[in-house]
């Protein structure tokens, strides 16, 4: 068999782009081909207003001390707001329109802090459970919990491992540091992968690997390297929007279906003002007894945005009301917090659609309870033709743009080992 390459990496996301630039530095070749119209993958910014940039995916540069892409912003000149890097880590309570006295505070952050401490016991005692199997559900304070849950795992707490989320939850230890990228972290991910070379709107179609070396069919005509390497999200694969000749193993099915990406929408408000005030800048969470509630973003770069969060099951229902009602939504959760007055300021909404995005079929992976260890098993090789990367297939750092980015130079270096660089 005649190769055209040494590698067929499939996707241009920061797992697709890290793997390239680490087989270059191996001297292998490669070809990378993306379905879609850009690079970055779920990296991803837009401008809201002029100057104004709203992260339609990851936005925070989570483990700031460690995330390689602090010194890849530095290298490149593009400013980061290290100054606003706790801001995660304040959630202010919210009832009724109302902040929480502070008798009533305390007792928040204890719930939350015994939740917490119930998970990491569980986990201790080798369990993988439903996170919701381990909460006080009859707690004042559990719908503010289980919104800022599903915020972090994009799925709803019974279908959430407990493993899984506390893996991530601990990761970063005292290198716990939320960065935000004012300029975008998704432009702060195009301008590093600007020089490598891709093929765009490549749709890959079906990938044979029978041996010897594979070829992958995409709408531009089939490529033929030595092995490749898969960085597309569980959504795709468990959508079979590319079909593997012969089947994929069951084992391998098992992983990304024990893994699927979840939901996790965010619709950004521009205000024409500062409707925030002197304290506005946190993370909220606020709920009431009519049975509204909501998790939002407020002023994080001074910019005079808010960016509401929608997960789980009522992201999916709420993204199929149309962009319309994520607006409205997102704007009564936002004058739930500052008032009414906030409504005559808004200039403009952007509303993500993660469920539907064709490239992704959602927004990050999410172990289902009993699944966390499906994360090896989905980075795991076949036959040392296929080769696994992307923040699936990462323990830890799954579900950050890093953790993507740290998988695909480690996809790299294991088939540089198999082709002997």
């Amino acid at each position: 068999m005649t190769y055209e390459t040494d590698v067929v990496v499939i996707g241009a996301g920061a797992a697709g782009l890290s793997a390239a630039k680490e087989l270059e530095k191996r001297g292998l070749g490669y070809v990378i081909v993306e379905g879609s119209h850009r690079i970055g993958g779920r990296a991803y910014s837009e401008e809201i207003a002029s100057g104004v940039w709203f992260d339609l995916g990851c936005s925070f540069l989570h483990y700031g001390a460690t995330n390689p892409f602090v010194p890849i912003a530095d290298a490149l000149g593009i400013p980061l707001n290290h100054e606003r890097a706790d801001v995660l880590s304040n959630i202010r309570g919210f009832r009724d329109g109302s902040p929480l006295i502070d008798e009533d505070r305390a007792r928040f952050e204890q719930y939350f802090d015994d939740c917490d401490t119930a998970i990491e016991a569980s986990v201790a005692r080798g369990e993988d459970l439903a996170i919701s199997e381990l909460v006080d559900t009859e707690n004042d304070f559990f719908v503010p919990h289980a919104n800022l849950m599903t915020a972090i795992n994009n799925m709803d707490i019974d279908e959430t491992s407990a493993a899984d989320y506390a893996g991530f939850a601990e990761d970063g230890g005292t290198a716990k540091l939320d960065i935000p990228v004012p300029g975008g972290y998704g432009n702060l991910v195009k301008a590093w992968g600007a020089d490598v070379e891709v093929m765009l709107d490549c749709r890959v179609e079906r990938i044979g690997w029978s041996g010897p070396g594979v070829s992958v069919e995409t709408i531009k005509g089939t490529m033929r390297g030595r092995v490749a390497l898969v960085t597309v999200s569980t959504g795709i694969l468990a959508a079979n929007s590319i079909l593997f000749d012969p089947l994929l193993p069951d084992w391998k099915i098992n992983a990304y279906l024990g893994l699927p990406t979840g939901t996790l929408n965010k619709t950004c408000l521009h205000f024409d003002k500062d409707v925030f005030g002197p304290d506005g800048l946190a993370i909220c969470a606020t709920w009431s007894e009519a049975g509204d509630s909501g998790l939002l973003e407020a002023n994080v770069n001074a910019n005079n945005t808010a960016i509401v969060f929608t997960g789980g099951r009522h992201g999916v229902w709420l993204e199929k009301q149309g962009q319309k009602a994520s607006h409205d939504f997102a704007l009564d959760r936002v004058a739930d917090v500052f008032g009414n007055a906030v409504r005559k300021h808004v200039t403009r909404s952007i509303a993500t659609a993660w469920t539907t995005e064709p490239w992704t079929l959602g927004a990050y992976s999410c172990a289902r309870p009993g699944q966390a260890h499906q994360r090896k098993e989905l980075a795991r090789p076949i036959d040392d033709l296929l080769f696994f990367a992307g923040e699936a297939t990462i323990s830890g750092a799954n579900a950050t743009c890093h953790g993507a980015y740290l998988s695909g130079i480690r996809a790299a270096q294991e088939i540089a080992s198999c082709l002997g660089r």
